[in-house]
């Protein structure tokens, strides 16, 4: 195993942007790239046994190769069988899978989305992908759930306000707000962060007391609160409904962001829509 692989595996433990798949990563027995048998090992840990929105258990597999009917399609035979196609020594794919074990609901209900909608297209013979779909991969590889339990400092999100919430109200948002990354494609790109790197959010709000629990009951309830989410037919219909976070300015993910003149580069920190009357 490549040694810089080994290296990127125990600094995933210390990444900050990581924080939300640390509780699993830590129960993983190797120090090379996670096999197969590593991820269903994890699996056969959890109880109850995780299930895809059909009943099936989770189990991740093989990728198959060459053309595929439908139900043996990656999103139908997941929905379908429970399977999760796998490519060995992929870190797209780890991180997949570190999500589903993290986030089970979520990821059982953004399969489910894509499984109906596919079903719809199959049926109908359409070849347009459509918002729904367009909408729930955006949330699946770079989503961002953030918990706010302060409006002043939701608003100031929603007005691209960066400056101001990430730099002058920035204790309260230590203290009021919770970023936590759900895109198993923005988890890839924390191995090597850049400025520009910017996840799609959710902002939902939550008690005060929400930042009081252990980390494993906070993701419990993101867990559910997006399920729910997404298995709402009011829900998930548009991309406009995620929020633009750019990630490296969000205070204690970053050492870069411990100057105020960090937020002044406004190439990252862009003003943008305005979205506070639909709080």
């Amino acid at each position: 195993m490549n040694a810089s692989i080994k290296e990127q595996l125990a600094k995933l433990l210390e990444s900050p942007i990581l924080a939300p798949l640390q509780p699993v990563l830590a129960r993983l027995e190797t120090r090379d790239f996670p096999t197969l048998h590593d991820l269903n090992k994890l699996l056969d840990l959890v109880k109850p046994a995780l299930n895809v929105q059909a009943g099936h258990p989770l189990r991740f597999v093989p990728q198959a190769k060459g053309r595929m009917g439908f139900e043996s399609q990656y999103e139908p035979r997941c929905f379908l069988t429970g399977e999760v196609q796998t490519r060995p020594d992929n870190w797209h794919d780890l991180f997949n899978a570190l999500v589903w074990l993290t986030f089970p609901k979520a990821k059982a209900a953004i399969n489910a989305q894509h499984y109906q909608a596919l079903s719809a297209k199959h049926d109908s013979s359409t070849s347009q992908r459509g918002k729904v779909r367009d909408t729930a991969t955006l949330l699946d590889e770079s989503g961002v759930f953030v918990a706010s339990a302060n409006p002043e400092l939701t608003k100031l999100l929603l007005t691209f306000q960066w400056k101001e919430l990430f730099w002058h109200r920035r204790e309260q948002v230590r203290n009021e707000m919770g970023f936590y990354v759900f895109g198993h494609g923005l988890y890839e790109k924390a191995l090597k962060p850049y400025t520009g790197m910017t996840g799609q959010g959710l902002i939902t709000p939550v008690k005060a007391d929400f930042f009081e629990r252990c980390l494993q009951e906070q993701l419990s309830e993101i867990d559910q609160t997006l399920a729910q989410y997404l298995d709402s037919k009011e829900n998930c219909l548009v991309p406009s409904e995620l929020h633009p976070i750019p990630l490296l300015g969000v205070p204690g993910l970053c050492l870069d962001n411990e100057r105020a003149s960090y937020y002044d580069n406004t190439t990252y920190f862009r003003p943008g829509r305005n979205l506070a009357n639909q709080m």
